[in-house]
């Protein structure tokens, strides 16, 4: 794509977030896009809202179980950029009007100690590098109509980020199987799904390592006190107003989100 066009595309994606309102397939109107060139739609995106004045706090990695591919329709992992604004307090009103077309998944968070560059991190460099884990839900949300995403579409949507809470027991690395964790994920008084660490390809740790290794040549690290979202243990479930959001992880603890009008 020319560099026009990609401004064009992040434009149109800038203008739903703001209006709160989904647009067309981003390959629609862009049938040539790669996934090169979604990842420049998206980074378009991010620069706009950090010159806005919010600020990068970490990444997620997108599409990184079966589950998650299957429901969506793609065959790999695609990863976004988390930001100061996205972040919001377990059991506080979280305004689901705020979203478009929201969705909830269950994670385990990292939160890094220490600075991952890629290419070359390996499973050793990621354990090292993880100061502690936490519990967490993540909101994504599609600015594509009606959830119609390709790869490109939901990469170039920054992955379709929305937001993230995070539960407040930390786990060190060191007293945890994370392939062995096991998550039940409740809406209302409905338990709606249960899964595993193993779930985020074979093991969350993995997802890091995938995640550092694969924005390592585009020139970012993963930085210390920034939040890694590695994947969602089970199907992604819509959320609207009115929902509380209860997700139980044994040993690691449970994480809550309540969305009001």
């Amino acid at each position: 794509m020319e560099n026009s066009s990609v401004r064009d595309a992040a434009a149109r994606l800038l203008l739903a977030h703001e209006k709160g309102e989904p647009t067309a397939p981003v390959i629609e109107s862009f049938p040539e896009a790669t996934i090169a060139d979604a990842y420049q739609i998206q980074q378009e995106q991010v620069r706009t809202w950090v010159g806005q004045g919010d600020a990068i706090k970490g990444h997620k990695v997108g599409l990184a179980s079966k589950a998650m591919q299957q429901q969506m329709g793609v065959d790999q992992p695609d990863y976004g950029h988390l930001l100061a604004s996205m972040f919001h307090l377990e059991h506080q009103p979280i305004s689901a009007a705020s979203f478009v077309q929201p969705r909830v998944e269950p994670e385990i968070a990292f939160v890094l100690g220490k600075r991952l560059s890629g290419p070359g991190v390996t499973v050793a460099d990621a354990i090292r590098a993880v100061d502690f884990v936490v519990p967490s839900l993540e909101i994504v949300a599609s600015r594509i109509t009606d959830w119609k995403i390709s790869i490109v579409d939901t990469i170039a949507d920054n992955a379709s980020s929305g937001g993230v809470v995070l539960g407040s027991k930390p786990t060190a690395l060191s007293d945890v199987d994370l392939r062995l964790v096991g998550c039940t994920l409740q809406i209302g008084s409905e338990i709606v799904a249960t899964g595993a660490g193993a779930a985020v390809l074979g093991s969350p740790i993995n997802a890091l390592v995938w995640l550092a290794n694969t924005v390592g040549p585009l020139g970012v690290d993963l930085e210390p006190g920034h939040v890694i979202l590695p994947g969602s243990m089970t199907r992604a479930f819509p959320v609207q107003a009115g929902d509380t959001v209860f997700a139980d992880m044994g040993a690691l603890g449970t994480v809550t989100a309540v969305f009001t009008d």
